[in-house]
């Protein structure tokens, strides 16, 4: 059996502890004028439209703000973490963890070890490519964090098990004054996806 590191984790400089999604305008505390009604028109017209055109994240998000409840909205990391940005992203936190492993392996007797990982929470934001697109219009951007375990093996071979978790705050951008006069309610996102590198 090998041995495990109980050592500050690996990877996390450049992260943050918490993360504080950005809060809501005061719900409810403008009154409603004409064009706000006219605005959710606008805003239900548009959740079809997204739909048809295949943008259903896009939809899903704006639907669920528009219903006004404010409960926290769940979405698949695993298809979040698929986009080429936040692969990317990801992807050098973990070659980061293992080449973290395989410094502190080397250092010390060499036979297997396991080391805890922990990347913080990072921003990413999604680009304007035609791909990202219904997620950008979904989420525009998000706070991730990686946390797992780094395990290298007697020959030196390093893999990593992590977990990767998503928080935001979905704040409606142009649509926001909905949620200050009480006709929709901004939310938080979550999402967590978990694998094998």
């Amino acid at each position: 059996m090998g041995q495990t590191d109980l050592t500050p984790p690996l990877g996390f400089d450049g992260g943050r502890a918490e993360v504080d999604p950005p809060a809501a305008g005061h719900f409810a505390e403008q009154p409603v004028r004409p064009s706000d009604l006219l605005l959710r028109a606008g805003c239900q017209a548009l959740v079809p439209l997204r739909s048809a055109l295949g943008l259903r994240r896009a939809a899903g998000a704006l639907r669920h703000y528009l219903h006004g409840t404010g409960a926290p909205y769940r979405v698949d990391a695993d298809a979040l973490l698929a986009l080429p940005a936040v692969r990317s992203a990801a992807g050098e936190q973990l070659d980061r963890w293992r080449a973290e492993a395989l410094e502190q392996w080397r250092d010390g007797p060499r036979t297997a070890a396991a080391y805890p990982a922990d990347s913080g929470w990072r921003e990413v934001a999604l680009p304007r490519a035609w791909g990202s697109a219904d997620w950008r219009l979904a989420l525009r951007a998000f706070a991730y964090r990686l946390t797992g375990t780094v395990r290298v093996a007697a020959d030196g071979t390093a893999s990593a098990d992590y977990r990767f978790a998503v928080l935001t705050r979905w704040e409606a951008g142009r649509f926001a004054r909905l949620h200050d006069v009480g006709l929709a309610k901004g939310f938080t996102v979550t999402g967590e996806a978990f694998g094998h590198a």
